[in-house]
């Protein structure tokens, strides 16, 4: 959030729906309704203190993710009842949106949320092979992509983050892939990972020299620049894309470049 606190989802946790860590003062401290749980014994759903079978709106069975808007309002993503739920700064719920289905502006497992700078609300469709667009009151406006593993295809997306200048940044799961679309939905670009050695990763090597000769002899560690899993993607102000790898336990950070041209006038 803009006052310095970050925001945990706690997505097995029906304790603890989500966690407040505050940057400034190294505390922290819990909000929001508990979950609904799984029984243990009869593998029967049933909610916790906060909320009821007759009060559902209120609950969270499995949330994901969770994004902030500039009126510091909170979105969380949750898998579990296919919707999204909202609430203010202070943890008190406004609203949900959302149901199982493939329709426009029905979900199935919900992942990785964003937001834009007009407060659109951007949520990745995981088992729908997409992305929909909503306004801040969960009204349906676009969605992009959908199964394959083409130009602008998703399979199994998980994460997805939008910069400033509106373009959409999908971490494509199932094709190991972070896909790239225009504020309309149109594709743009796609990467497939460009992975280095760290400096930790280095210094590693370095601690473990007969591991410099492994790799020598590897065959195949051509393919360990590429992405496996991403998981997730994030956009700072300073257009630095971050791509969270799960399978290979790194982060990509790549540079947005803008286009220039030389020559004279076209």
């Amino acid at each position: 959030g803009s006052d310095g606190k970050v925001y945990v989802v706690c997505a097995n946790d029906g304790l603890r729906p989500f966690t407040v860590l505050s940057v400034d003062n190294d505390s922290s401290y819990d909000f929001g309704p508990q979950s609904w749980r799984e029984e243990a014994n009869n593998s029967k759903i049933i909610p916790n203190t906060f909320g009821s079978p007759s009060q559902p709106k209120d609950t969270l069975l499995w949330p994901v993710s969770v994004v902030v808007d500039s009126e510091e309002n909170l979105y969380l993503s949750d898998e579990g009842l296919d919707r999204i739920w909202v609430c203010n700064k202070d943890g008190e719920h406004l609203f949900t949106w959302g149901k199982h289905g493939s329709k426009d502006g029905e979900l199935n497992r919900p992942s990785g949320i964003a937001v834009d700078s007009d407060n659109n609300i951007f949520v990745v469709d995981t088992m729908n092979h997409r992305v929909q667009k909503f306004t801040n009151d969960g009204q349906f406006l676009m969605s992009l992509g959908h199964s394959g593993n083409g130009d602008g295809q998703l399979d199994r997306p998980t994460g997805v983050a939008v910069d400033n200048q509106g373009y959409i940044y999908v971490a494509d799961w199932g094709n190991d892939r972070l896909q790239v679309f225009s504020g309309a939905g149109d594709f743009v670009a796609k990467l497939t990972g460009d992975g280095t050695i760290s400096k930790w990763g280095k210094d590693k090597l370095d601690a473990n020299v007969e591991m410099w000769h492994e790799r020598e002899i590897a065959q195949g560690i051509e393919r360990e620049k590429l992405f496996w899993g991403p998981i997730a993607v994030s956009v700072d102000a300073e257009d630095r894309i971050f791509v969270v790898e799960s399978a290979r336990n790194r982060i990509q950070v790549y540079q947005k470049q803008e286009p220039v041209f030389f020559g004279g006038r076209l």
